[in-house]
């Protein structure tokens, strides 16, 4: 899109460039918009000034066409883009209004766009039991803070999830520093209750699971302390489903129940019930 006319008379604005366009075409209603005259005659056609009723443009008539031979213009300035340019274009595309569509090579690739879509990997969901046994693999994680504590001041989930059966353990805790008292008294009460011993946890490397109280732990009871990669909670998917699986749960019993969101203690009371009920 550029400019053309001649500097000592009158100029053209906005003029576009369409590629391969054997002829120029002038929009006549852009022209009568600018304060231009437009005069059709048998033989010619003449533009001029509406405000001097000078004569700029004249052009003659050919078959059915009147046409401007521009060529005769002293000055004429357009701007248009170059085959060669074609990438300084497409990385500046959004910078310019109405520039024609511009065709690439297929055989070349744009390095900045092909970073800038990188994506993560997906991850497929794995639908079969790996283990053979209750209490074979625990997968466990935190949800909180809640923004509205209980009444007795507790504001964290910790949920436990055997692999084998999917059974599903709820903690309610006020800090996360209880989380390691809290594991460490499920442990006794769960290996006695079920006549079994735990073999293998999985968590993500959150400070309140990799530490060295739950070191110390696992490595006295012989159990196998698994961790997830760094931001990555696909591979505890598991646990963080289950977060979200019971959130829901409660979430749509309280407003069965037209209970005000703000009563966490009926919260943690329903997530338990959930628990129970569903496993």
């Amino acid at each position: 899109m550029g400019i053309i006319g001649n500097n000592n008379s009158a100029k053209i604005n906005d003029v576009q460039y369409v590629e391969g366009l054997k002829h120029n075409l002038l929009s006549i209603s852009q022209l009568c918009d600018s304060g231009f005259e437009v005069i059709f005659k048998p033989s010619i056609c003449e533009i001029k000034q509406s405000s001097s009723g000078k004569i700029i443009f004249t052009g003659s008539r050919h078959k059915n066409l009147y046409i401007l031979f521009l060529d005769e213009l002293p000055t004429e300035s357009c701007f248009m883009s170059i085959d060669k340019d074609k990438w300084i274009w497409h990385r500046g595309v959004d910078l310019v209004r109405g520039l024609p569509k511009l065709s690439y090579d297929k055989d070349n690739i744009c390095e900045v766009c092909i970073k800038g879509k990188h994506v993560k990997s997906s991850f497929h969901p794995i639908n079969i039991i790996s283990t053979n046994k209750p209490l074979e693999l625990l997968h466990i994680d935190l949800f909180g803070q809640i923004q509205t504590a209980s009444l007795s001041g507790k504001r964290y989930g910790f949920v436990i999830v055997d692999d084998f059966s999917r059974f599903t353990w709820v903690l309610f805790l006020k800090n996360k520093n209880d989380s390691f008292e809290a594991f460490k008294t499920f442990c006794k009460k769960v290996q006695n209750e079920k006549n079994s011993s735990i073999i293998s946890v999985r968590s993500d490397h959150g400070g309140e699971f990799e530490n060295s109280s739950f070191k110390s732990f696992f490595e006295e009871n012989g159990i196998s302390h698994n961790f997830s990669c760094p931001r990555t909670p696909q591979q505890n998917g598991v646990v963080e489903r289950k977060n979200r699986t019971l959130q829901e749960m409660a979430r749509t019993m309280l407003n069965e129940s037209n209970v005000e969101k703000y009563f966490w203690d009926t919260y943690c009371y329903i997530l338990n019930r959930v628990t129970i009920r569903s496993f």
